[in-house]
C-alpha cells in the first residue's frame, strides 16, 4: 500500500465537531429540556435510570447521558409498523 491510501483523511471543522460532540455528557435536566427522550420531568428519568431501565452512565453517583447512549435508548424504544 502507498502513503496515499493508509492516510487518515483529513480533518474538517465538521468532522471535529462531532467528534467533540461525542464526549459531552448531558444531565437529566437538559435531555428532558430538550426533548430528546419522551419523559416529561427529570425527575422520571433519574427514577428510570435508578431502576436500570434507560441507558445512561453513572459517573461516580451522577447520572449522565452521551449521544450515544440517547441514541440507543430512542432506538430501544421505537415501535415498528405492524405488517399488512
Amino acid at each position: 500500500m502507498t502513503a496515499k491510501a493508509t492516510a487518515a483523511p483529513p480533518i474538517t471543522p465538521d468532522r471535529l465537531q462531532d467528534e467533540l460532540d461525542e464526549l459531552i455528557r448531558y444531565s437529566p435536566e437538559e435531555v428532558i429540556e430538550k426533548k430528546w427522550l419522551p419523559y416529561k420531568s427529570p425527575r422520571v428519568l433519574r427514577e428510570k435510570c435508578y431502576r436500570r431501565q434507560v441507558i445512561h452512565h453513572n459517573d461516580g453517583g451522577k447520572i449522565t447521558f452521551t449521544a450515544e447512549d440517547i441514541r440507543r435508548e430512542n432506538e430501544r424504544t421505537a415501535v415498528l409498523p405492524a405488517a399488512a
